[in-house]
């Protein structure tokens, strides 16, 4: 029975990326937001339960990536779409689609991580859960703001681009994972969570895209291949 625990929390995963899939197309950013927010947390926790276990297995492994992409692939591309479709009636009705080409490159990023064996305690390229809360968190806290902009379209279409290539870049990116708790060797890690602190105190749900933002501009500025 055991070995089933970990799939079935990714499968958790999952649903909750159908969820939150479902209120992006019903233009309910916030839902959104919270059920891709609740798949990152199944998602934290299906592969620590399965080392725990001792379950791991290459099936979990897959699984894993195809709920990931679904939470934060589509998901998070189905709320960049919902959110210009209303906005770009005066350009061609199919800007909106270029959302979805954010899906496909996450979906590229996690076949690529499952055979890349240099991503244990760190990730080449920007994790697909910090891209979906970055988008999630910039549309609900601050979609109001970039919709006053006469730019905010080529803006936002710009982005899209930008952030598609970082999910496949060569770029090493740390993860927050400690093997001592010291300050010597983790002073990278330990600025971002404070610093992080203090922008989510500060700016709220647009912090959090804020945060991710910061992790990438760090990761660039410190870490080396």
């Amino acid at each position: 029975m055991k070995k089933h625990i970990p799939n079935m929390i990714t499968c958790c995963n999952l649903i909750s990326g159908c969820i939150a899939t479902y209120w992006a197309f019903q233009g309910e950013f916030k839902f959104a937001l919270l059920f891709i927010v609740i798949g990152a947390v199944f998602d934290f926790f299906d592969g620590m339960t399965a080392r725990l276990l001792h379950v791991s297995s290459p099936i979990g492994k897959e699984l894993d990536s195809l709920a990931d992409d679904i939470t934060f692939g589509f998901a998070p591309s189905a709320i960049i779409f919902s959110w210009l479709a209303p906005l770009t009636s005066d350009l061609s009705p199919l800007t909106p689609y270029v959302a979805f080409i954010m899906a496909a490159f996450s979906a590229l990023r996690l076949a690529k991580f499952n055979l890349d064996e240099r991503q244990a305690m760190g990730f080449i390229g920007l994790p697909t859960p910090a891209n979906a809360l970055f988008w999630g968190a910039l549309i609900v806290g601050a979609g109001d703001f970039l919709a006053s902009s006469p730019y905010y379209v080529y803006g936002v279409i710009a982005a899209v681009f930008i952030f598609s290539y970082l999910l496949i870049a060569e770029i090493p990116m740390f993860a927050l994972k400690f093997k001592t708790w010291g300050w010597k060797g983790n002073e990278v890690k330990y600025i971002f969570l404070l610093t992080s602190i203090i922008m989510l105190a500060f700016l709220q749900i647009s912090g959090l895209a804020a945060v991710i933002a910061w992790y990438i501009l760090l990761s660039v500025l410190t870490q080396r291949k």
